[in-house]
């Protein structure tokens, strides 16, 4: 139970709690389970303009220590599971059990909510060759799958393979089918009971509910009540941790416990546009005062910053943008730019490039600059 107390806190101590609270301080964190398992998610993004997010995110907090094949070593012994497009540990399952129980939802359905169940309705003889496939066969993509539902998804626009594709959608989030893998960035398929941890005891809903949204607070280390529903994992954190307001910021904030009054001490890193520090962008204009869009579906003439432009962190301040291209072909990291919000100091200017010569380093190739 949280105190009716409210924290106070200046701009700079939010950032502060918000960075540390995401493993961005320093000392860097040692191991790649428990990065995953404090951030609770990471989007599995796998746009390869500079490198899959999973891999930018691991990366930003472990530095030189990060080795990408531990990740799939993690998902191949389901330690780690890829659910509903996020990295999470496999444990989760107990926190998010009762929900895949109730699909699509808890009483009252949205209407949006009803509409699946009833196309789920409408094909269950699909879902049932699905299960009975994927038993016979094993893991499968989607495109080896018969398409044999009886109502098409929404009808308009969509070949065989798409109704198939919604449908293992839908069977994932009921906890019936699982990723098992990802070739050439197309998921494979395999029955939920050989992906998910066996004998776990799954939590009551409102309790793994209230679960989830303590450890999110915990991830942000500062967070809104309620903000905008988004696909997958919230980023509002309703009445857990500790009321706040922040100077010069309108509204009441939730701010874990644990690290207020926390020293802190910073680092530099390259955030991939998908870190969890940043995606919230409301969020990041509050506390950081950092303009930031992720630019890849404007026309090249109108981008201001670079078609994957990584946000360039220093202490507790967004100090700029790191315009890069991973050429795998060329086997070179060409950088186009290096915008800066704020004038660089010596100083930074070094750290930067050291992170870009790790992150060079992670990926195989050379630096170039434009």
């Amino acid at each position: 139970m949280s105190s009716n107390q409210i924290h106070r806190l200046g701009r700079r101590d939010a950032r502060r709690i918000a960075v540390r609270a995401q493993l961005l301080a320093a000392p860097r964190p040692t191991d790649v389970l428990e990065v995953v398992r404090h951030l609770g998610i990471v989007q599995v993004d796998l746009t390869p303009a500079v490198a899959p997010n999973v891999d930018l995110v691991c990366w930003s907090r472990l530095g030189r220590a990060y080795d990408p094949t531990e990740v799939d070593d993690l998902l191949a012994s389901h330690r780690l599971l890829d659910l509903d497009g996020l990295l999470r540990p496999a444990d989760d399952i107990a926190l998010l059990g009762a929900e895949m129980r109730q699909w699509p939802g808890p009483e009252p359905l949205r209407e949006w909510q009803i509409e699946l169940r009833e196309w789920m309705d409408a094909n269950d003889l699909c879902r049932l060759d699905i299960i009975d496939r994927l038993r016979e066969e094993g893991p499968l993509p989607a495109r080896e799958i018969d398409d044999t539902c009886l109502v098409p998804w929404r009808s308009s626009g969509w070949s065989n393979n798409k109704n198939v594709v919604r449908m293992l959608e839908m069977m994932e989030r009921r906890g019936e089918v699982a990723v098992v893998s990802r070739e050439r960035r197309e998921r494979v398929w395999d029955l939920a009971e050989r992906v998910h941890p066996r004998h776990i005891e799954v939590v009551p809903y409102e309790d793994a509910e209230r679960a989830l949204r303590e450890r999110r607070l915990s991830a942000l280390g500062i967070a809104r009540v309620k903000r905008p529903e988004v696909p997958g994992e919230q980023w509002g954190v309703g009445d857990v941790g500790e009321r706040a307001v922040v100077a010069g910021v309108e509204g009441e904030w939730r701010v874990a416990l644990e690290q207020l009054g926390q020293p802190f001490r910073g680092r530099t890193a390259l955030l991939s546009p998908l870190d969890r520090l940043v995606v919230d962008r409301g969020r990041l204009t509050e506390l950081f005062e950092y303009e930031y869009y992720l630019e890849m579906y404007k026309p090249a003439a109108k981008r201001r910053w670079g078609y994957f432009a990584l946000p360039v962190l220093h202490g507790d301040r967004l100090v700029g943008k790191l315009d890069a291209v991973a050429d795998h072909r060329a086997g070179v990291l060409r950088i186009n730019a290096l915008h800066e919000d704020v004038p660089f100091t010596a100083a930074m200017t070094s750290a930067v490039d050291r992170e870009i010569t790790g992150l060079a380093d992670l990926l195989g190739l050379e630096v170039v600059r434009a």
